[in-house]
């Protein structure tokens, strides 16, 4: 079959460790190309270019999460929980269910967007004449993310993780970079680039579909049960609109900045976004890992696991986002310049970003907490009353100050919105992500936090790329040291000690 069957004293952490050895280079590879893309698209056709297709890409991507009609949530639930019970037989039809579901709704969406894209060039107030082509070219391929997504939710489903970082991670950044660099052969344009992007999850959903495939072709197919399918579009129901809710939080306050600053000012807001959003990379990556163990432990009933386990990923989670963080915080203009010359103005407008950033890391993964527990009602009241705040702030702040305003209005709503999911988490599930561990952290925080600044500073000198390796070096090596002394529990001590053993043995 490819998934052992459950094990009810099984170390799940490990489990996760080794899920999470294999996402590190799968992250890093994602994090390399996305930035590729970014430094590709801004330096060869410059500032304005570069927020024309950074809005058309991320349009297309942020509706794709309501065009999978929250079937890539209820496949990853169902299957975790068919899984821990042991019934393969009746996954391969909720699949398949959930596929042609997504792909109805998700071609439907598709051709409407290209229909209307001078509607939506007009709301996004772009001036560009190929702006219509690029947002044509960008929902083109919004099928292709759906499915994509779909089909890797049910292998996360089977806690198998190495296909998500194979398709998702790494492979569809880096096929839309060279996708992209082929295409500029023909024509330099930001048509071209919104294509490449496409046909790039074009490629990566026969990906998907194939690492599905493999792992499921030997079971046995039993036709889906009666009231199985109201089931599985009740789950997702709540779940499409929140999807899409979630995502637009990351992106509402540059679209209605759009209407209120030039094209360059979109541009460096753009880049803002993009590196406020390095720092949830890790958590993005533990979610998807933790997913399962939450729908499948939270069906057995073993609440008092499914605790313990989530305030050590939090912590681990946070505790590995930090470095990242902490560089983003001490050399702002200088991570802004990787985007170009021009980009550096946005300095106040990260900092800002970073503010509503670090508690929605230090929260963890609560949001996946209250979806797999099957709260997909009010994860969408969350989600809806977040983006009604974030819109409300970014019209009233942006006009005001510009960049900064849209960040401060980011900031705020993603604070909010984490502290009342933790609320309701606590109610509904019983569990809380923090305990007194977390107080580890403050002094390797605080040397290494110290030693960037130190370090930024005296090497004013040198040009801005070398001083910011410098930084980063320091900044890193600094909190390494400082956590291994002080971070680290006394069990996690002696767990790196057994391993190091066995590695000594072998």
């Amino acid at each position: 079959m490819g998934v052992d069957p459950p094990r009810k004293g099984g170390n799940d952490y490990l489990t996760i460790l080794s899920g999470a050895s294999q996402n590190i280079v799968g992250i890093a590879i994602a994090a390399l190309a996305t930035f590729a893309a970014q430094i590709l698209i801004s330096r060869t056709l410059g500032t304005a270019s570069f927020g024309i297709v950074t809005v058309a890409t991320q349009a297309a991507f942020v509706l794709s999460f309501a065009t999978r009609a929250g079937m890539d949530m209820a496949v990853l639930r169902g299957v975790a929980i068919e899984v821990g019970e042991g019934r393969f037989a009746d996954i391969r039809a909720t699949v398949s269910r959930a596929v042609g579901v997504a792909t109805l709704v998700s071609g439907i969406v598709a051709v409407a967007a290209i229909l209307g894209a001078s509607a939506i060039r007009d709301v996004f107030s772009i001036d560009d004449a190929a702006g219509k082509w690029a947002i044509q070219a960008a929902a083109a391929g919004l099928p292709f993310l759906a499915l994509t997504n779909v089909w890797l939710s049910a292998t996360r489903g089977l806690k198998i993780m190495r296909y998500t970082l194979y398709v998702f991670f790494a492979g569809q950044p880096v096929l839309w970079v060279v996708l992209m660099v082929i295409g500029w052969r023909f024509t330099e344009t930001v048509w071209m680039a919104a294509a490449a992007y496409s046909l790039s999850w074009a490629i990566a959903a026969v990906g998907a579909w194939w690492f599905w495939h493999k792992e499921s072709r030997d079971w046995e197919r039993k036709p889906m049960a009666p009231g199985a399918t109201s089931t599985l579009v009740r789950y997702a129901g709540p779940r499409a609109p929140a999807a899409l809710f979630s995502q637009l939080l990351f992106w509402t306050d540059l679209f209605v900045l759009t209407r209120y600053v030039s094209g360059t000012d979109v541009g460096i807001y753009s880049a803002v976004l993009r590196a406020g959003q390095i720092v949830v990379l890790f958590l993005t990556s533990v979610n998807l890992m933790f997913g399962p163990f939450v729908a499948d432990l939270h069906n057995r009933g073993e609440t008092a696991r499914l605790d313990k386990l989530f305030k050590t990923l939090t912590r681990w989670t946070l505790a590995a986002t930090l470095p990242a963080f902490l560089l983003l915080a001490a050399a702002p203009e200088d991570i802004l310049r990787v985007f170009g010359a021009g980009f550096g103005s946005g300095e106040t407008a990260l900092l800002i970003l970073l503010g509503g950033q670090l508690i929605n890391i230090a929260t963890g993964s609560v949001g996946f907490v209250l979806i797999m527990t099957g709260r997909t009602g009010w994860d969408l009241v969350v989600y809806g009353s977040s983006l009604a705040l974030d819109l409300a702030l970014a019209f009233i702040l942006a006009p005001r100050y510009g960049l900064e305003g849209a960040a401060m209005a980011n900031a705020f709503t993603f604070a909010i919105s984490n502290t009342f999911r933790i609320l309701l988490v606590k109610k509904f599930v019983g569990i809380q992500p923090y305990d007194r561990n977390y107080l580890r952290m403050i002094v390797p925080a605080a040397v290494s936090l110290a030693v960037m600044l130190g370090v930024h500073s005296i090497a004013s000198g040198p040009g801005w790329l070398l001083r910011l390796v410098l930084t980063a070096a320091a900044g890193f090596i600094a909190y390494g040291g400082a956590y291994l002394l002080i971070g680290l529990t006394p069990q996690e001590k002696q767990g790196i000690a057994g391993l190091k053993n066995r590695l000594t043995r072998g």
